[in-house]
């Protein structure tokens, strides 16, 4: 049963938690607007920069695969500060790597800290919360990738733009630090899952999650849905400084004005999805979203306000996909077995974004002026991978449909 807390340390425990997800996400994100800078900064081409940003997706997804035989064997509070002091530490790694492997590295052992942590807070969030509230929190934790779009990337790129590229990382490890301290006092110990039958082995809650063709099709669909966004995004930044031919110092305006346009069309799309209909809804914000994706591999020299409209357009509709389609793959699973599978889940969608970003890295190419060739190629993958998820959808059978809300 979740634990009982007032609607006071209610509030203030989710806060907290956004903002442990707030460093996470901007930590994550902030590589991919750097890129320009850092392929300068190391003399790296495409393909080493999307080894960089895949390689915290693929540590994240290990380290998910790991956690989901443990994460039930400690007390949920301990386990998630001391994934976050490690993260805290990676992440200053990072702004201290003298050289391309060693930034690598870093990243690898950050995604490997952030890829616990971000199944702790979703598992905290089961644990703390009731049922008929528990959507509602999550929205409120899930504000953090809004807000890290809107503030924390802008404040970055213009930390990097003012001083360098290691600015963002120390940044964020300063926030890290100061929320650590804020989870010591705020966050309850949540023990309720120590009382409960230990399993035969480590394993067989895995098992049984890979042992049901229901949650295999829904893993699919989660992965497909991330392979489409992350074949593009990680790029998007050195497409417009290099083809749109935008400035590097403009690029903070992208993801300012995109990160608030979600501000307003993430509860939109989820009120909607209630009211409506999550398949239905996600059905048509997903055809939807294959006309940025289209526009954005494949428009030339614009100004900055048109390509400010096609990124916005962008971040709206490919992002908010996701909002439908997490709740249709959180309902997919069996309820017994679901804190596995949304493990699992997050697993898989590390190691699509992994590949994504990797396959997008070996398709695209620079000229010998420097500018993005194949970038196209990739809009189409991503229109094959989202046409697929589309299809898929249909077939996945949801397993406690709960009353909608009015």
């Amino acid at each position: 049963m979740p634990s009982s807390l007032s609607p006071r340390a209610e509030r203030f425990f989710l806060l907290t938690l956004a903002g442990i997800q707030f460093s996470h996400i901007l930590d994550f994100m902030i590589i991919m607007p750097l890129g320009p800078i850092l392929m300068r900064a190391f003399g790296i081409g495409t393909h080493e920069f999307g080894l960089l940003v895949a390689s915290y997706s693929f540590s994240a997804a290990l380290s998910g695969l790991f956690a989901a035989t443990f994460v039930d064997l400690f007390e949920r509070k301990r386990l998630l500060l001391i994934s976050f002091s490690l993260f805290a530490l990676a992440t200053l790694a990072c702004g201290l790597a003298p050289n391309y492997l060693t930034l690598m590295l870093a990243r690898g052992l950050a995604g490997a800290f952030g890829g616990v942590m971000g199944a702790m807070v979703q598992t905290m969030i089961g644990d703390a919360i009731p049922y008929a509230r528990r959507a509602k929190a999550t929205g409120v934790v899930s504000t953090a990738f809004s807000i890290s779009t809107v503030a924390g990337v802008p404040l970055s790129l213009w930390l990097a733009n003012l001083l360098n590229w290691r600015a963002p990382f120390i940044l964020i490890g300063i926030l890290s630090l100061l929320f650590i301290l804020v989870g010591l006092r705020i966050l309850p110990e949540l023990r309720s899952h120590l009382n409960k039958e230990q399993r035969s082995h480590l394993l067989s809650a895995t098992f049984e999650v890979l042992g049901d063709t229901n949650h295999l099709r829904t893993l699919l669909y989660s992965a497909l849905i991330i392979f489409s966004g992350f074949t593009v995004i990680p790029y998007i930044t050195v497409y417009a400084v290099n083809n749109i031919e935008i400035s590097q110092h403009d690029i903070p305006i992208v993801y300012l004005v995109g990160g608030a346009a979600t501000l307003f069309s993430a509860p939109f799309i989820g009120h909607t999805a209630d009211k409506y209909g999550k398949v239905e809804i996600y059905r048509l914000v997903a055809i939807a979203a294959m006309i940025p994706l289209l526009v954005v591999t494949h428009v030339s020299t614009v100004p900055l306000w048109l390509w400010v409209v096609c990124t916005t357009s962008f971040f709206v509709l490919v992002s908010g996909r996701m909002i439908p389609a997490m709740a249709i793959i959180a309902s997919a699973a069996q309820p017994n077995l679901r804190g596995t599978f949304m493990t699992l889940n997050g697993t898989v969608q590390s190691l699509a974004m992994g590949l994504a970003t990797s396959l997008a890295g070996f398709i695209i190419t620079l000229d010998d002026t420097g500018r993005m060739v194949g970038y196209s190629k990739v809009g189409y993958v991503a229109i094959a991978a989202n046409l697929l998820a589309i299809g898929i959808v249909s077939r996945i059978v949801m397993h406690d449909r709960a009353p909608q809300a009015r």
